[in-house]
C-alpha cells in the first residue's frame, strides 16, 4: 500500500466521524511518509477542532494558514479552500478563547476573501457583543442575515442580543423561533428562546424551553442562571 493510499484511509475515517480514530491515525504515520504535510496539517487541525481540544487545533490550523496566500479570491484553488476554512476555524477557537482582536484579525481577512461572509460577520457580531459593543453587534447581525436569512447564528444571536437589552421583544422572539424552527436540537436556541420569553414575562414557556436547554447541556452556567431566574419569578 502506497503513502497516498495510506492516506486515504485517515481521510476515510474523519469522514465517518471518527475523529479520535482519525487523528491517532494521522498522528501515527512516520516522518519520513510522502504526504504533503501541509495536507497531514490540515487533517490533524480538523480533528482536534472537532474533538473540542482548540488549543491542539491551533498549532496545526496555524501552519495551514500560514502556508500561502488566497491570490484570487473568485476562483480560489483547494489549498486556498482550506486555507480559509482553516482561518475561520481559527477566527471562531480566538474569540471563544477570549483573544478577540485576533479573532477579528482573521475574521476581516475572510471579509477581503468573500469567504462565508453570513457566519463571518455574525462572528464579528459575537465579537462586538462580547467588548460590550452593543450597537456594533446588533449591525453585524442584521447584515449576516441580509446575506443569508436562515443563518441560525446570526438569528439566534441577534435575537438574544435584543433581549438582553430589552429591545423589541417581539422582533427577538420571531428570529429565536426561526433560529430553533432550523436548529430544534441546539441549546443555544432553546436557550435564547427562554430568555426571550423570560422577558416577555412568559414564564411557563421560559421554563419549558429553558428545561429543554438545561438537558442537552446540563453543566452550562449561563443556561443554569436563566432557568433558575425563571423558576424564581
Amino acid at each position: 500500500m502506497n503513502e497516498s493510499t495510506k492516506f486515504q484511509d485517515g481521510i476515510s475515517l474523519y469522514n465517518k466521524r471518527d475523529y479520535n480514530g482519525a487523528l491517532t491515525f494521522f498522528l501515527s504515520l512516520p516522518e519520513d511518509q510522502e504526504i504533503d504535510n501541509i495536507d497531514l496539517a490540515y487533517y490533524i487541525g480538523l480533528c482536534y477542532a472537532r474533538l473540542n481540544r482548540n488549543e491542539d487545533a491551533l498549532l496545526y490550523l496555524e501552519q495551514v494558514v500560514t502556508s500561502g496566500n488566497v491570490e484570487n479570491p473568485r476562483r480560489r484553488t483547494l489549498r486556498e479552500e482550506r486555507i480559509l476554512q482553516c482561518r475561520y476555524i481559527l477566527s471562531v477557537i480566538y474569540a471563544l478563547s477570549g483573544r478577540r482582536k485576533l479573532a477579528q484579525l482573521e475574521l476581516t481577512k475572510l471579509l477581503e476573501a468573500n469567504f462565508r461572509p453570513a457566519n463571518v460577520y455574525a462572528s464579528l457580531a459575537f465579537c462586538a457583543w462580547e467588548d460590550g459593543m452593543v450597537e456594533a453587534s446588533i449591525n453585524f447581525y442584521k447584515k449576516a442575515i441580509e446575506i443569508d436569512s436562515d443563518n441560525v447564528t446570526a438569528l439566534n444571536g441577534l435575537g438574544y442580543v435584543l433581549a438582553c437589552e430589552n429591545r423589541d421583544l417581539t422582533t427577538a422572539l420571531m428570529y429565536c423561533k426561526k433560529a430553533l424552527s432550523l436548529n430544534p436540537a441546539s441549546a443555544a436556541c432553546l436557550d435564547s428562546l427562554g430568555w426571550v420569553y423570560l422577558k416577555l414575562g412568559l414564564m411557563s414557556d421560559s421554563v419549558r424551553y429553558l428545561m429543554q436547554a438545561k438537558q442537552l447541556l446540563p453543566e452550562n452556567p449561563e443556561i443554569a442562571e436563566h432557568l433558575r431566574l425563571a423558576q424564581e419569578i
